[in-house]
């Protein structure tokens, strides 16, 4: 099993970017963490690092994209918070196409603590109109989702993670995924369970584990949140007829809140939220604290077979 972090990824995806003279990359002083340093070292030129200053980073993004330009700009997830007045009128108001990468999201950052551990950056950019969220799971994906996002004519906001995961892709399955379109890991029809993240690993130990008692259930890999595959979450409450969502963020106004406003608003079935529950997260190791606050893989067997029985 091949471990790597999913920021990784996002490093690689600018890498495979450098033949468009048109992407420029933004840094707030954090590019050896993010990973944007190794478009940095292949072309200086090309890089602008702006110190500890995201409100700043965000309107020269604006500005970049503004003039024809491909902006991306990251920094810890935590940190891109600190710019959001310049997000929401700068760049999704007049829904300018800058990238926005939040690496080190989610709990399973782990030891940096609760001060660093942001738990709710997919629902503040899902609110705003014309932006595109992802979470992609691992560094492949992480990889050919960042790279499909040069031609993409909105803003989005990607949240990558600063552990190893299992990696869940090879080249050929990453190579195509769409933006938008949710990504079916496994089929069964017992019960569908949505990740995404670090989560997506959690969800298919879980599943195989269900196999055992003879549950069979669908994991899909919801990398964008928004827009939210639709289509796909229709066709599972027909496949399955019950649905667990699993993700390393509160679980108000993510991957499980843009499931539950679909369900409850077309076709109400049972859902199953696993994650963080309206609560900070503390300093510990990542797997610790995710056993501790009930998001194992574990968790997801209980949550599955909850769902199950409300049926």
């Amino acid at each position: 099993m091949t471990l790597a972090a999913s920021r990784d990824g996002y490093g690689n995806g600018l890498m495979g970017l450098v033949h468009d003279e048109k992407v420029i990359v933004l840094e707030a002083d954090l590019g050896k963490s993010t990973k944007s340093q190794m478009f940095r070292q292949a072309h200086p030129e090309r890089t602008f690092s702006l110190g500890i200053s995201e409100q700043n980073m965000m309107l020269v993004g604006a500005g970049l994209a503004s003039c024809g330009y491909k902006p991306f700009a990251s920094t810890f997830a935590i940190f891109t918070q600190r710019g959001f007045e310049q997000i929401r009128n700068g760049i999704a108001r007049p829904n300018l196409p800058v990238h926005i990468c939040g690496s080190h999201g989610g709990i399973h950052t782990g030891t940096d603590g609760s001060s660093a551990q942001s738990i709710a950056d997919l629902a503040i950019y899902r609110s705003l109109p014309n932006m595109t969220v992802m979470h992609p799971c691992d560094d492949l994906s992480a990889e050919a989702l960042t790279i499909k996002l040069a031609n993409y004519d909105s803003p989005s906001y990607t949240r990558t993670a600063r552990n190893k995961t299992p990696r869940i892709y090879d080249s050929d399955s990453a190579a195509s995924l769409q933006i938008g379109k949710g990504f079916v890991l496994r089929n069964g029809k017992d019960v569908a369970i949505i990740a995404c993240g670090v989560m997506v690993a959690k969800a298919l130990t879980a599943a195989d584990k269900l196999a055992g008692s003879g549950i069979e259930a669908t994991v899909i890999d919801m990398h964008t949140i928004k827009p939210l595959d639709e289509e796909l979450i229709s066709r599972l409450a027909d496949e399955c007829g019950c649905f667990v969502t699993a993700e390393d963020h509160s679980i108000i106004g993510g991957l499980g809140g843009a499931v539950a406003e679909y369900l409850s608003a077309t076709t109400p079935l049972p859902l199953e939220r696993i994650g963080v529950k309206d609560h900070y997260g503390e300093s510990g190791e990542g797997e610790e604290l995710l056993t501790k606050y009930g998001m194992s893989s574990d968790d997801i067997i209980s949550a599955s077979q909850r769902a199950i029985e409300r049926k």
